[in-house]
């Protein structure tokens, strides 16, 4: 598949999800987790989950809030923000003096992400259509970015990092959540559209991914690396859920 193809098959996959459920894993490597289970297993707690239960779907692989250096005013942008679940956090970290962009390319996330800011009542986040790859965010306008397992998603990850780093306000950091491989996958689960859309067959190998974010200006610390989501979600295939640290 080209990158054309894999935007699409991604489109159309969390498409879905946001209009019917579902968890980025639900081919199955996931077992029958719910997205309650699947979210206390990277690092949310009750009260995150019952604060906006609908934005939850399940689909990360780390909690960035949670790690994140989140300060009453900040600008924060949520890259693949999905039904807004990681934004309404920020969103009460931020308070009302702060805000929240999320950006998302699939158009029913950023419906049902809007539907549920206004359901919960939050006026500090605003969500908007866009590639990570080209955000559609003004540069140096954002003080903190967080992303939970989306940028694996991209095929052309070194632009994902070269936009972060345009966006971020001098001395801005980044926060992340991803899936990296420890090893290279074989080419048929490097082309298998159940494990790109589970976060799993467009992931970069550790090193090569912290490499990306160096070339694009950026100081990185790694602050956890959690194996065990392996053997939870991805049968044991040679990956992690990498946490990070990147900043100007």
């Amino acid at each position: 598949m080209d990158a054309s193809e894999k935007k699409q098959v991604i489109k159309e996959k969390y498409g879905k999800i946001a209009m019917v459920g579902g968890s980025c894993c639900s081919s199955g490597c996931c077992g029958d987790s719910s997205a309650t289970d699947l979210s206390k297993s990277i690092g949310y707690s009750d009260n995150d989950i019952n604060a906006v239960p609908d934005a939850n779907l399940g689909l990360g692989c780390g909690n960035p809030t949670a790690f994140a250096e989140l300060k009453p005013s900040d600008v924060v942008l949520d890259l693949g923000s999905g039904a807004g679940f990681d934004c309404f956090l920020a969103a009460q970290k931020v308070g009302k003096s702060g805000k929240v962009i999320g950006v998302d390319m699939t158009q029913a996330m950023v419906e049902k992400a809007k539907a549920n800011s206004q359901k919960y009542g939050y006026t500090n986040v605003e969500f908007r259509l866009g590639d990570i790859e080209a955000l559609p965010v003004e540069s140096e306008s954002v003080d903190v970015i967080i992303s939970n397992c989306v940028i694996n998603l991209a095929p052309d990850k070194e632009k994902v990092f070269k936009e972060a780093f345009r966006v971020l306000k001098p001395e801005g950091a980044m926060y992340i959540s991803d899936m990296v491989l420890l090893a290279e996958l074989p080419e048929n689960l490097k082309n298998d559209k159940d494990l790109l859309t589970g976060c799993l067959a467009g992931a970069l190998l550790k090193e090569e991914y912290l490499g990306l974010l160096k070339r694009a200006g950026f100081l990185v610390e790694v602050l956890n690396e959690d194996l065990d989501i392996s053997k939870r979600q991805y049968n044991e295939l040679p990956a992690e859920s990498l946490k990070l640290k990147a900043w100007k």
